[in-house]
């Protein structure tokens, strides 16, 4: 198990953002996983889909109109600047749709699930950021399916903590993953919430090390 490395914490030095290397001296990693390749890049593409060719169809149209009645010709120099300007600014799903797009495969290499014996790392963003959810702050655990989901047999689950809201996308087993969980939120908090005097021996109490069902 990875030990605290001050290295890891200095700037330029761990380029590659190890998981492992966030890890305390006793945790243990119950699972590590990531999206589903496949699903989490049609899902990229997909996403504001519809609007980004709504847009571009219209402002395509607008700009041939224009161009059809010969506009350009008869108006100055600075009204076509602000024309071009203004469709571009107009444009700006497409733009956002096409960089998600374009994106997709850098975002899908930064993005890391581990869920451990404390805690669930979730590692995500085209620059790397790294969320930290203490199964202690975790609030509620949903499973939602759609359907690019459910043609790749897979699943997002949405953390609700008290920190905000995160979400694991795309990945395999989603249930069994939520109720895995959901088992560790509930062990956890009932444990903590046992009256100390009426702790059996068993029970040492929440510092003890979490040992998952098999």
């Amino acid at each position: 198990m990875a030990k605290y490395n001050e290295k890891n914490y200095k700037a330029g030095e761990n380029k590659q953002y190890s998981l492992d290397s966030l890890l305390t001296k006793d945790e243990q990693v119950l699972l590590k996983t990531k999206p589903n390749k496949k699903a989490f890049i049609v899902s990229k593409i997909l996403f504001m889909l519809p609007f980004a060719l709504i847009w571009i169809f219209f402002d395509s149209f607008m700009i041939y109109m224009m161009l059809a009645n010969d506009i350009f010709s008869q108006i100055p120099t600075f009204v076509i600047v602000f024309i071009v300007i203004f469709f571009l600014l107009h444009l700006l799903p497409f733009w956002l749709w096409l960089a998600n797009t374009l994106t997709a495969w850098a975002q899908y290499k930064n993005i890391e699930y581990v869920l451990t014996n404390k805690r669930i790392i979730v590692k995500s963003g085209l620059i790397v950021d790294i969320k930290n959810i203490y199964y202690s702050e975790v609030e509620s655990v949903n499973v939602k399916v759609g359907l690019v989901d459910n043609m790749f047999k897979v699943g997002d689950i949405y953390i609700k903590s008290k920190l905000g809201a995160t979400a694991i996308m795309d990945i395999d087993r989603p249930y069994i993953v939520m109720n895995q969980i959901q088992q560790i939120v509930n062990d956890i908090k009932t444990d903590m919430a046992y009256p100390n005097a009426l702790r059996p021996k068993a029970n040492e109490g929440y510092d003890t090390k979490y040992q998952p069902k098999n």
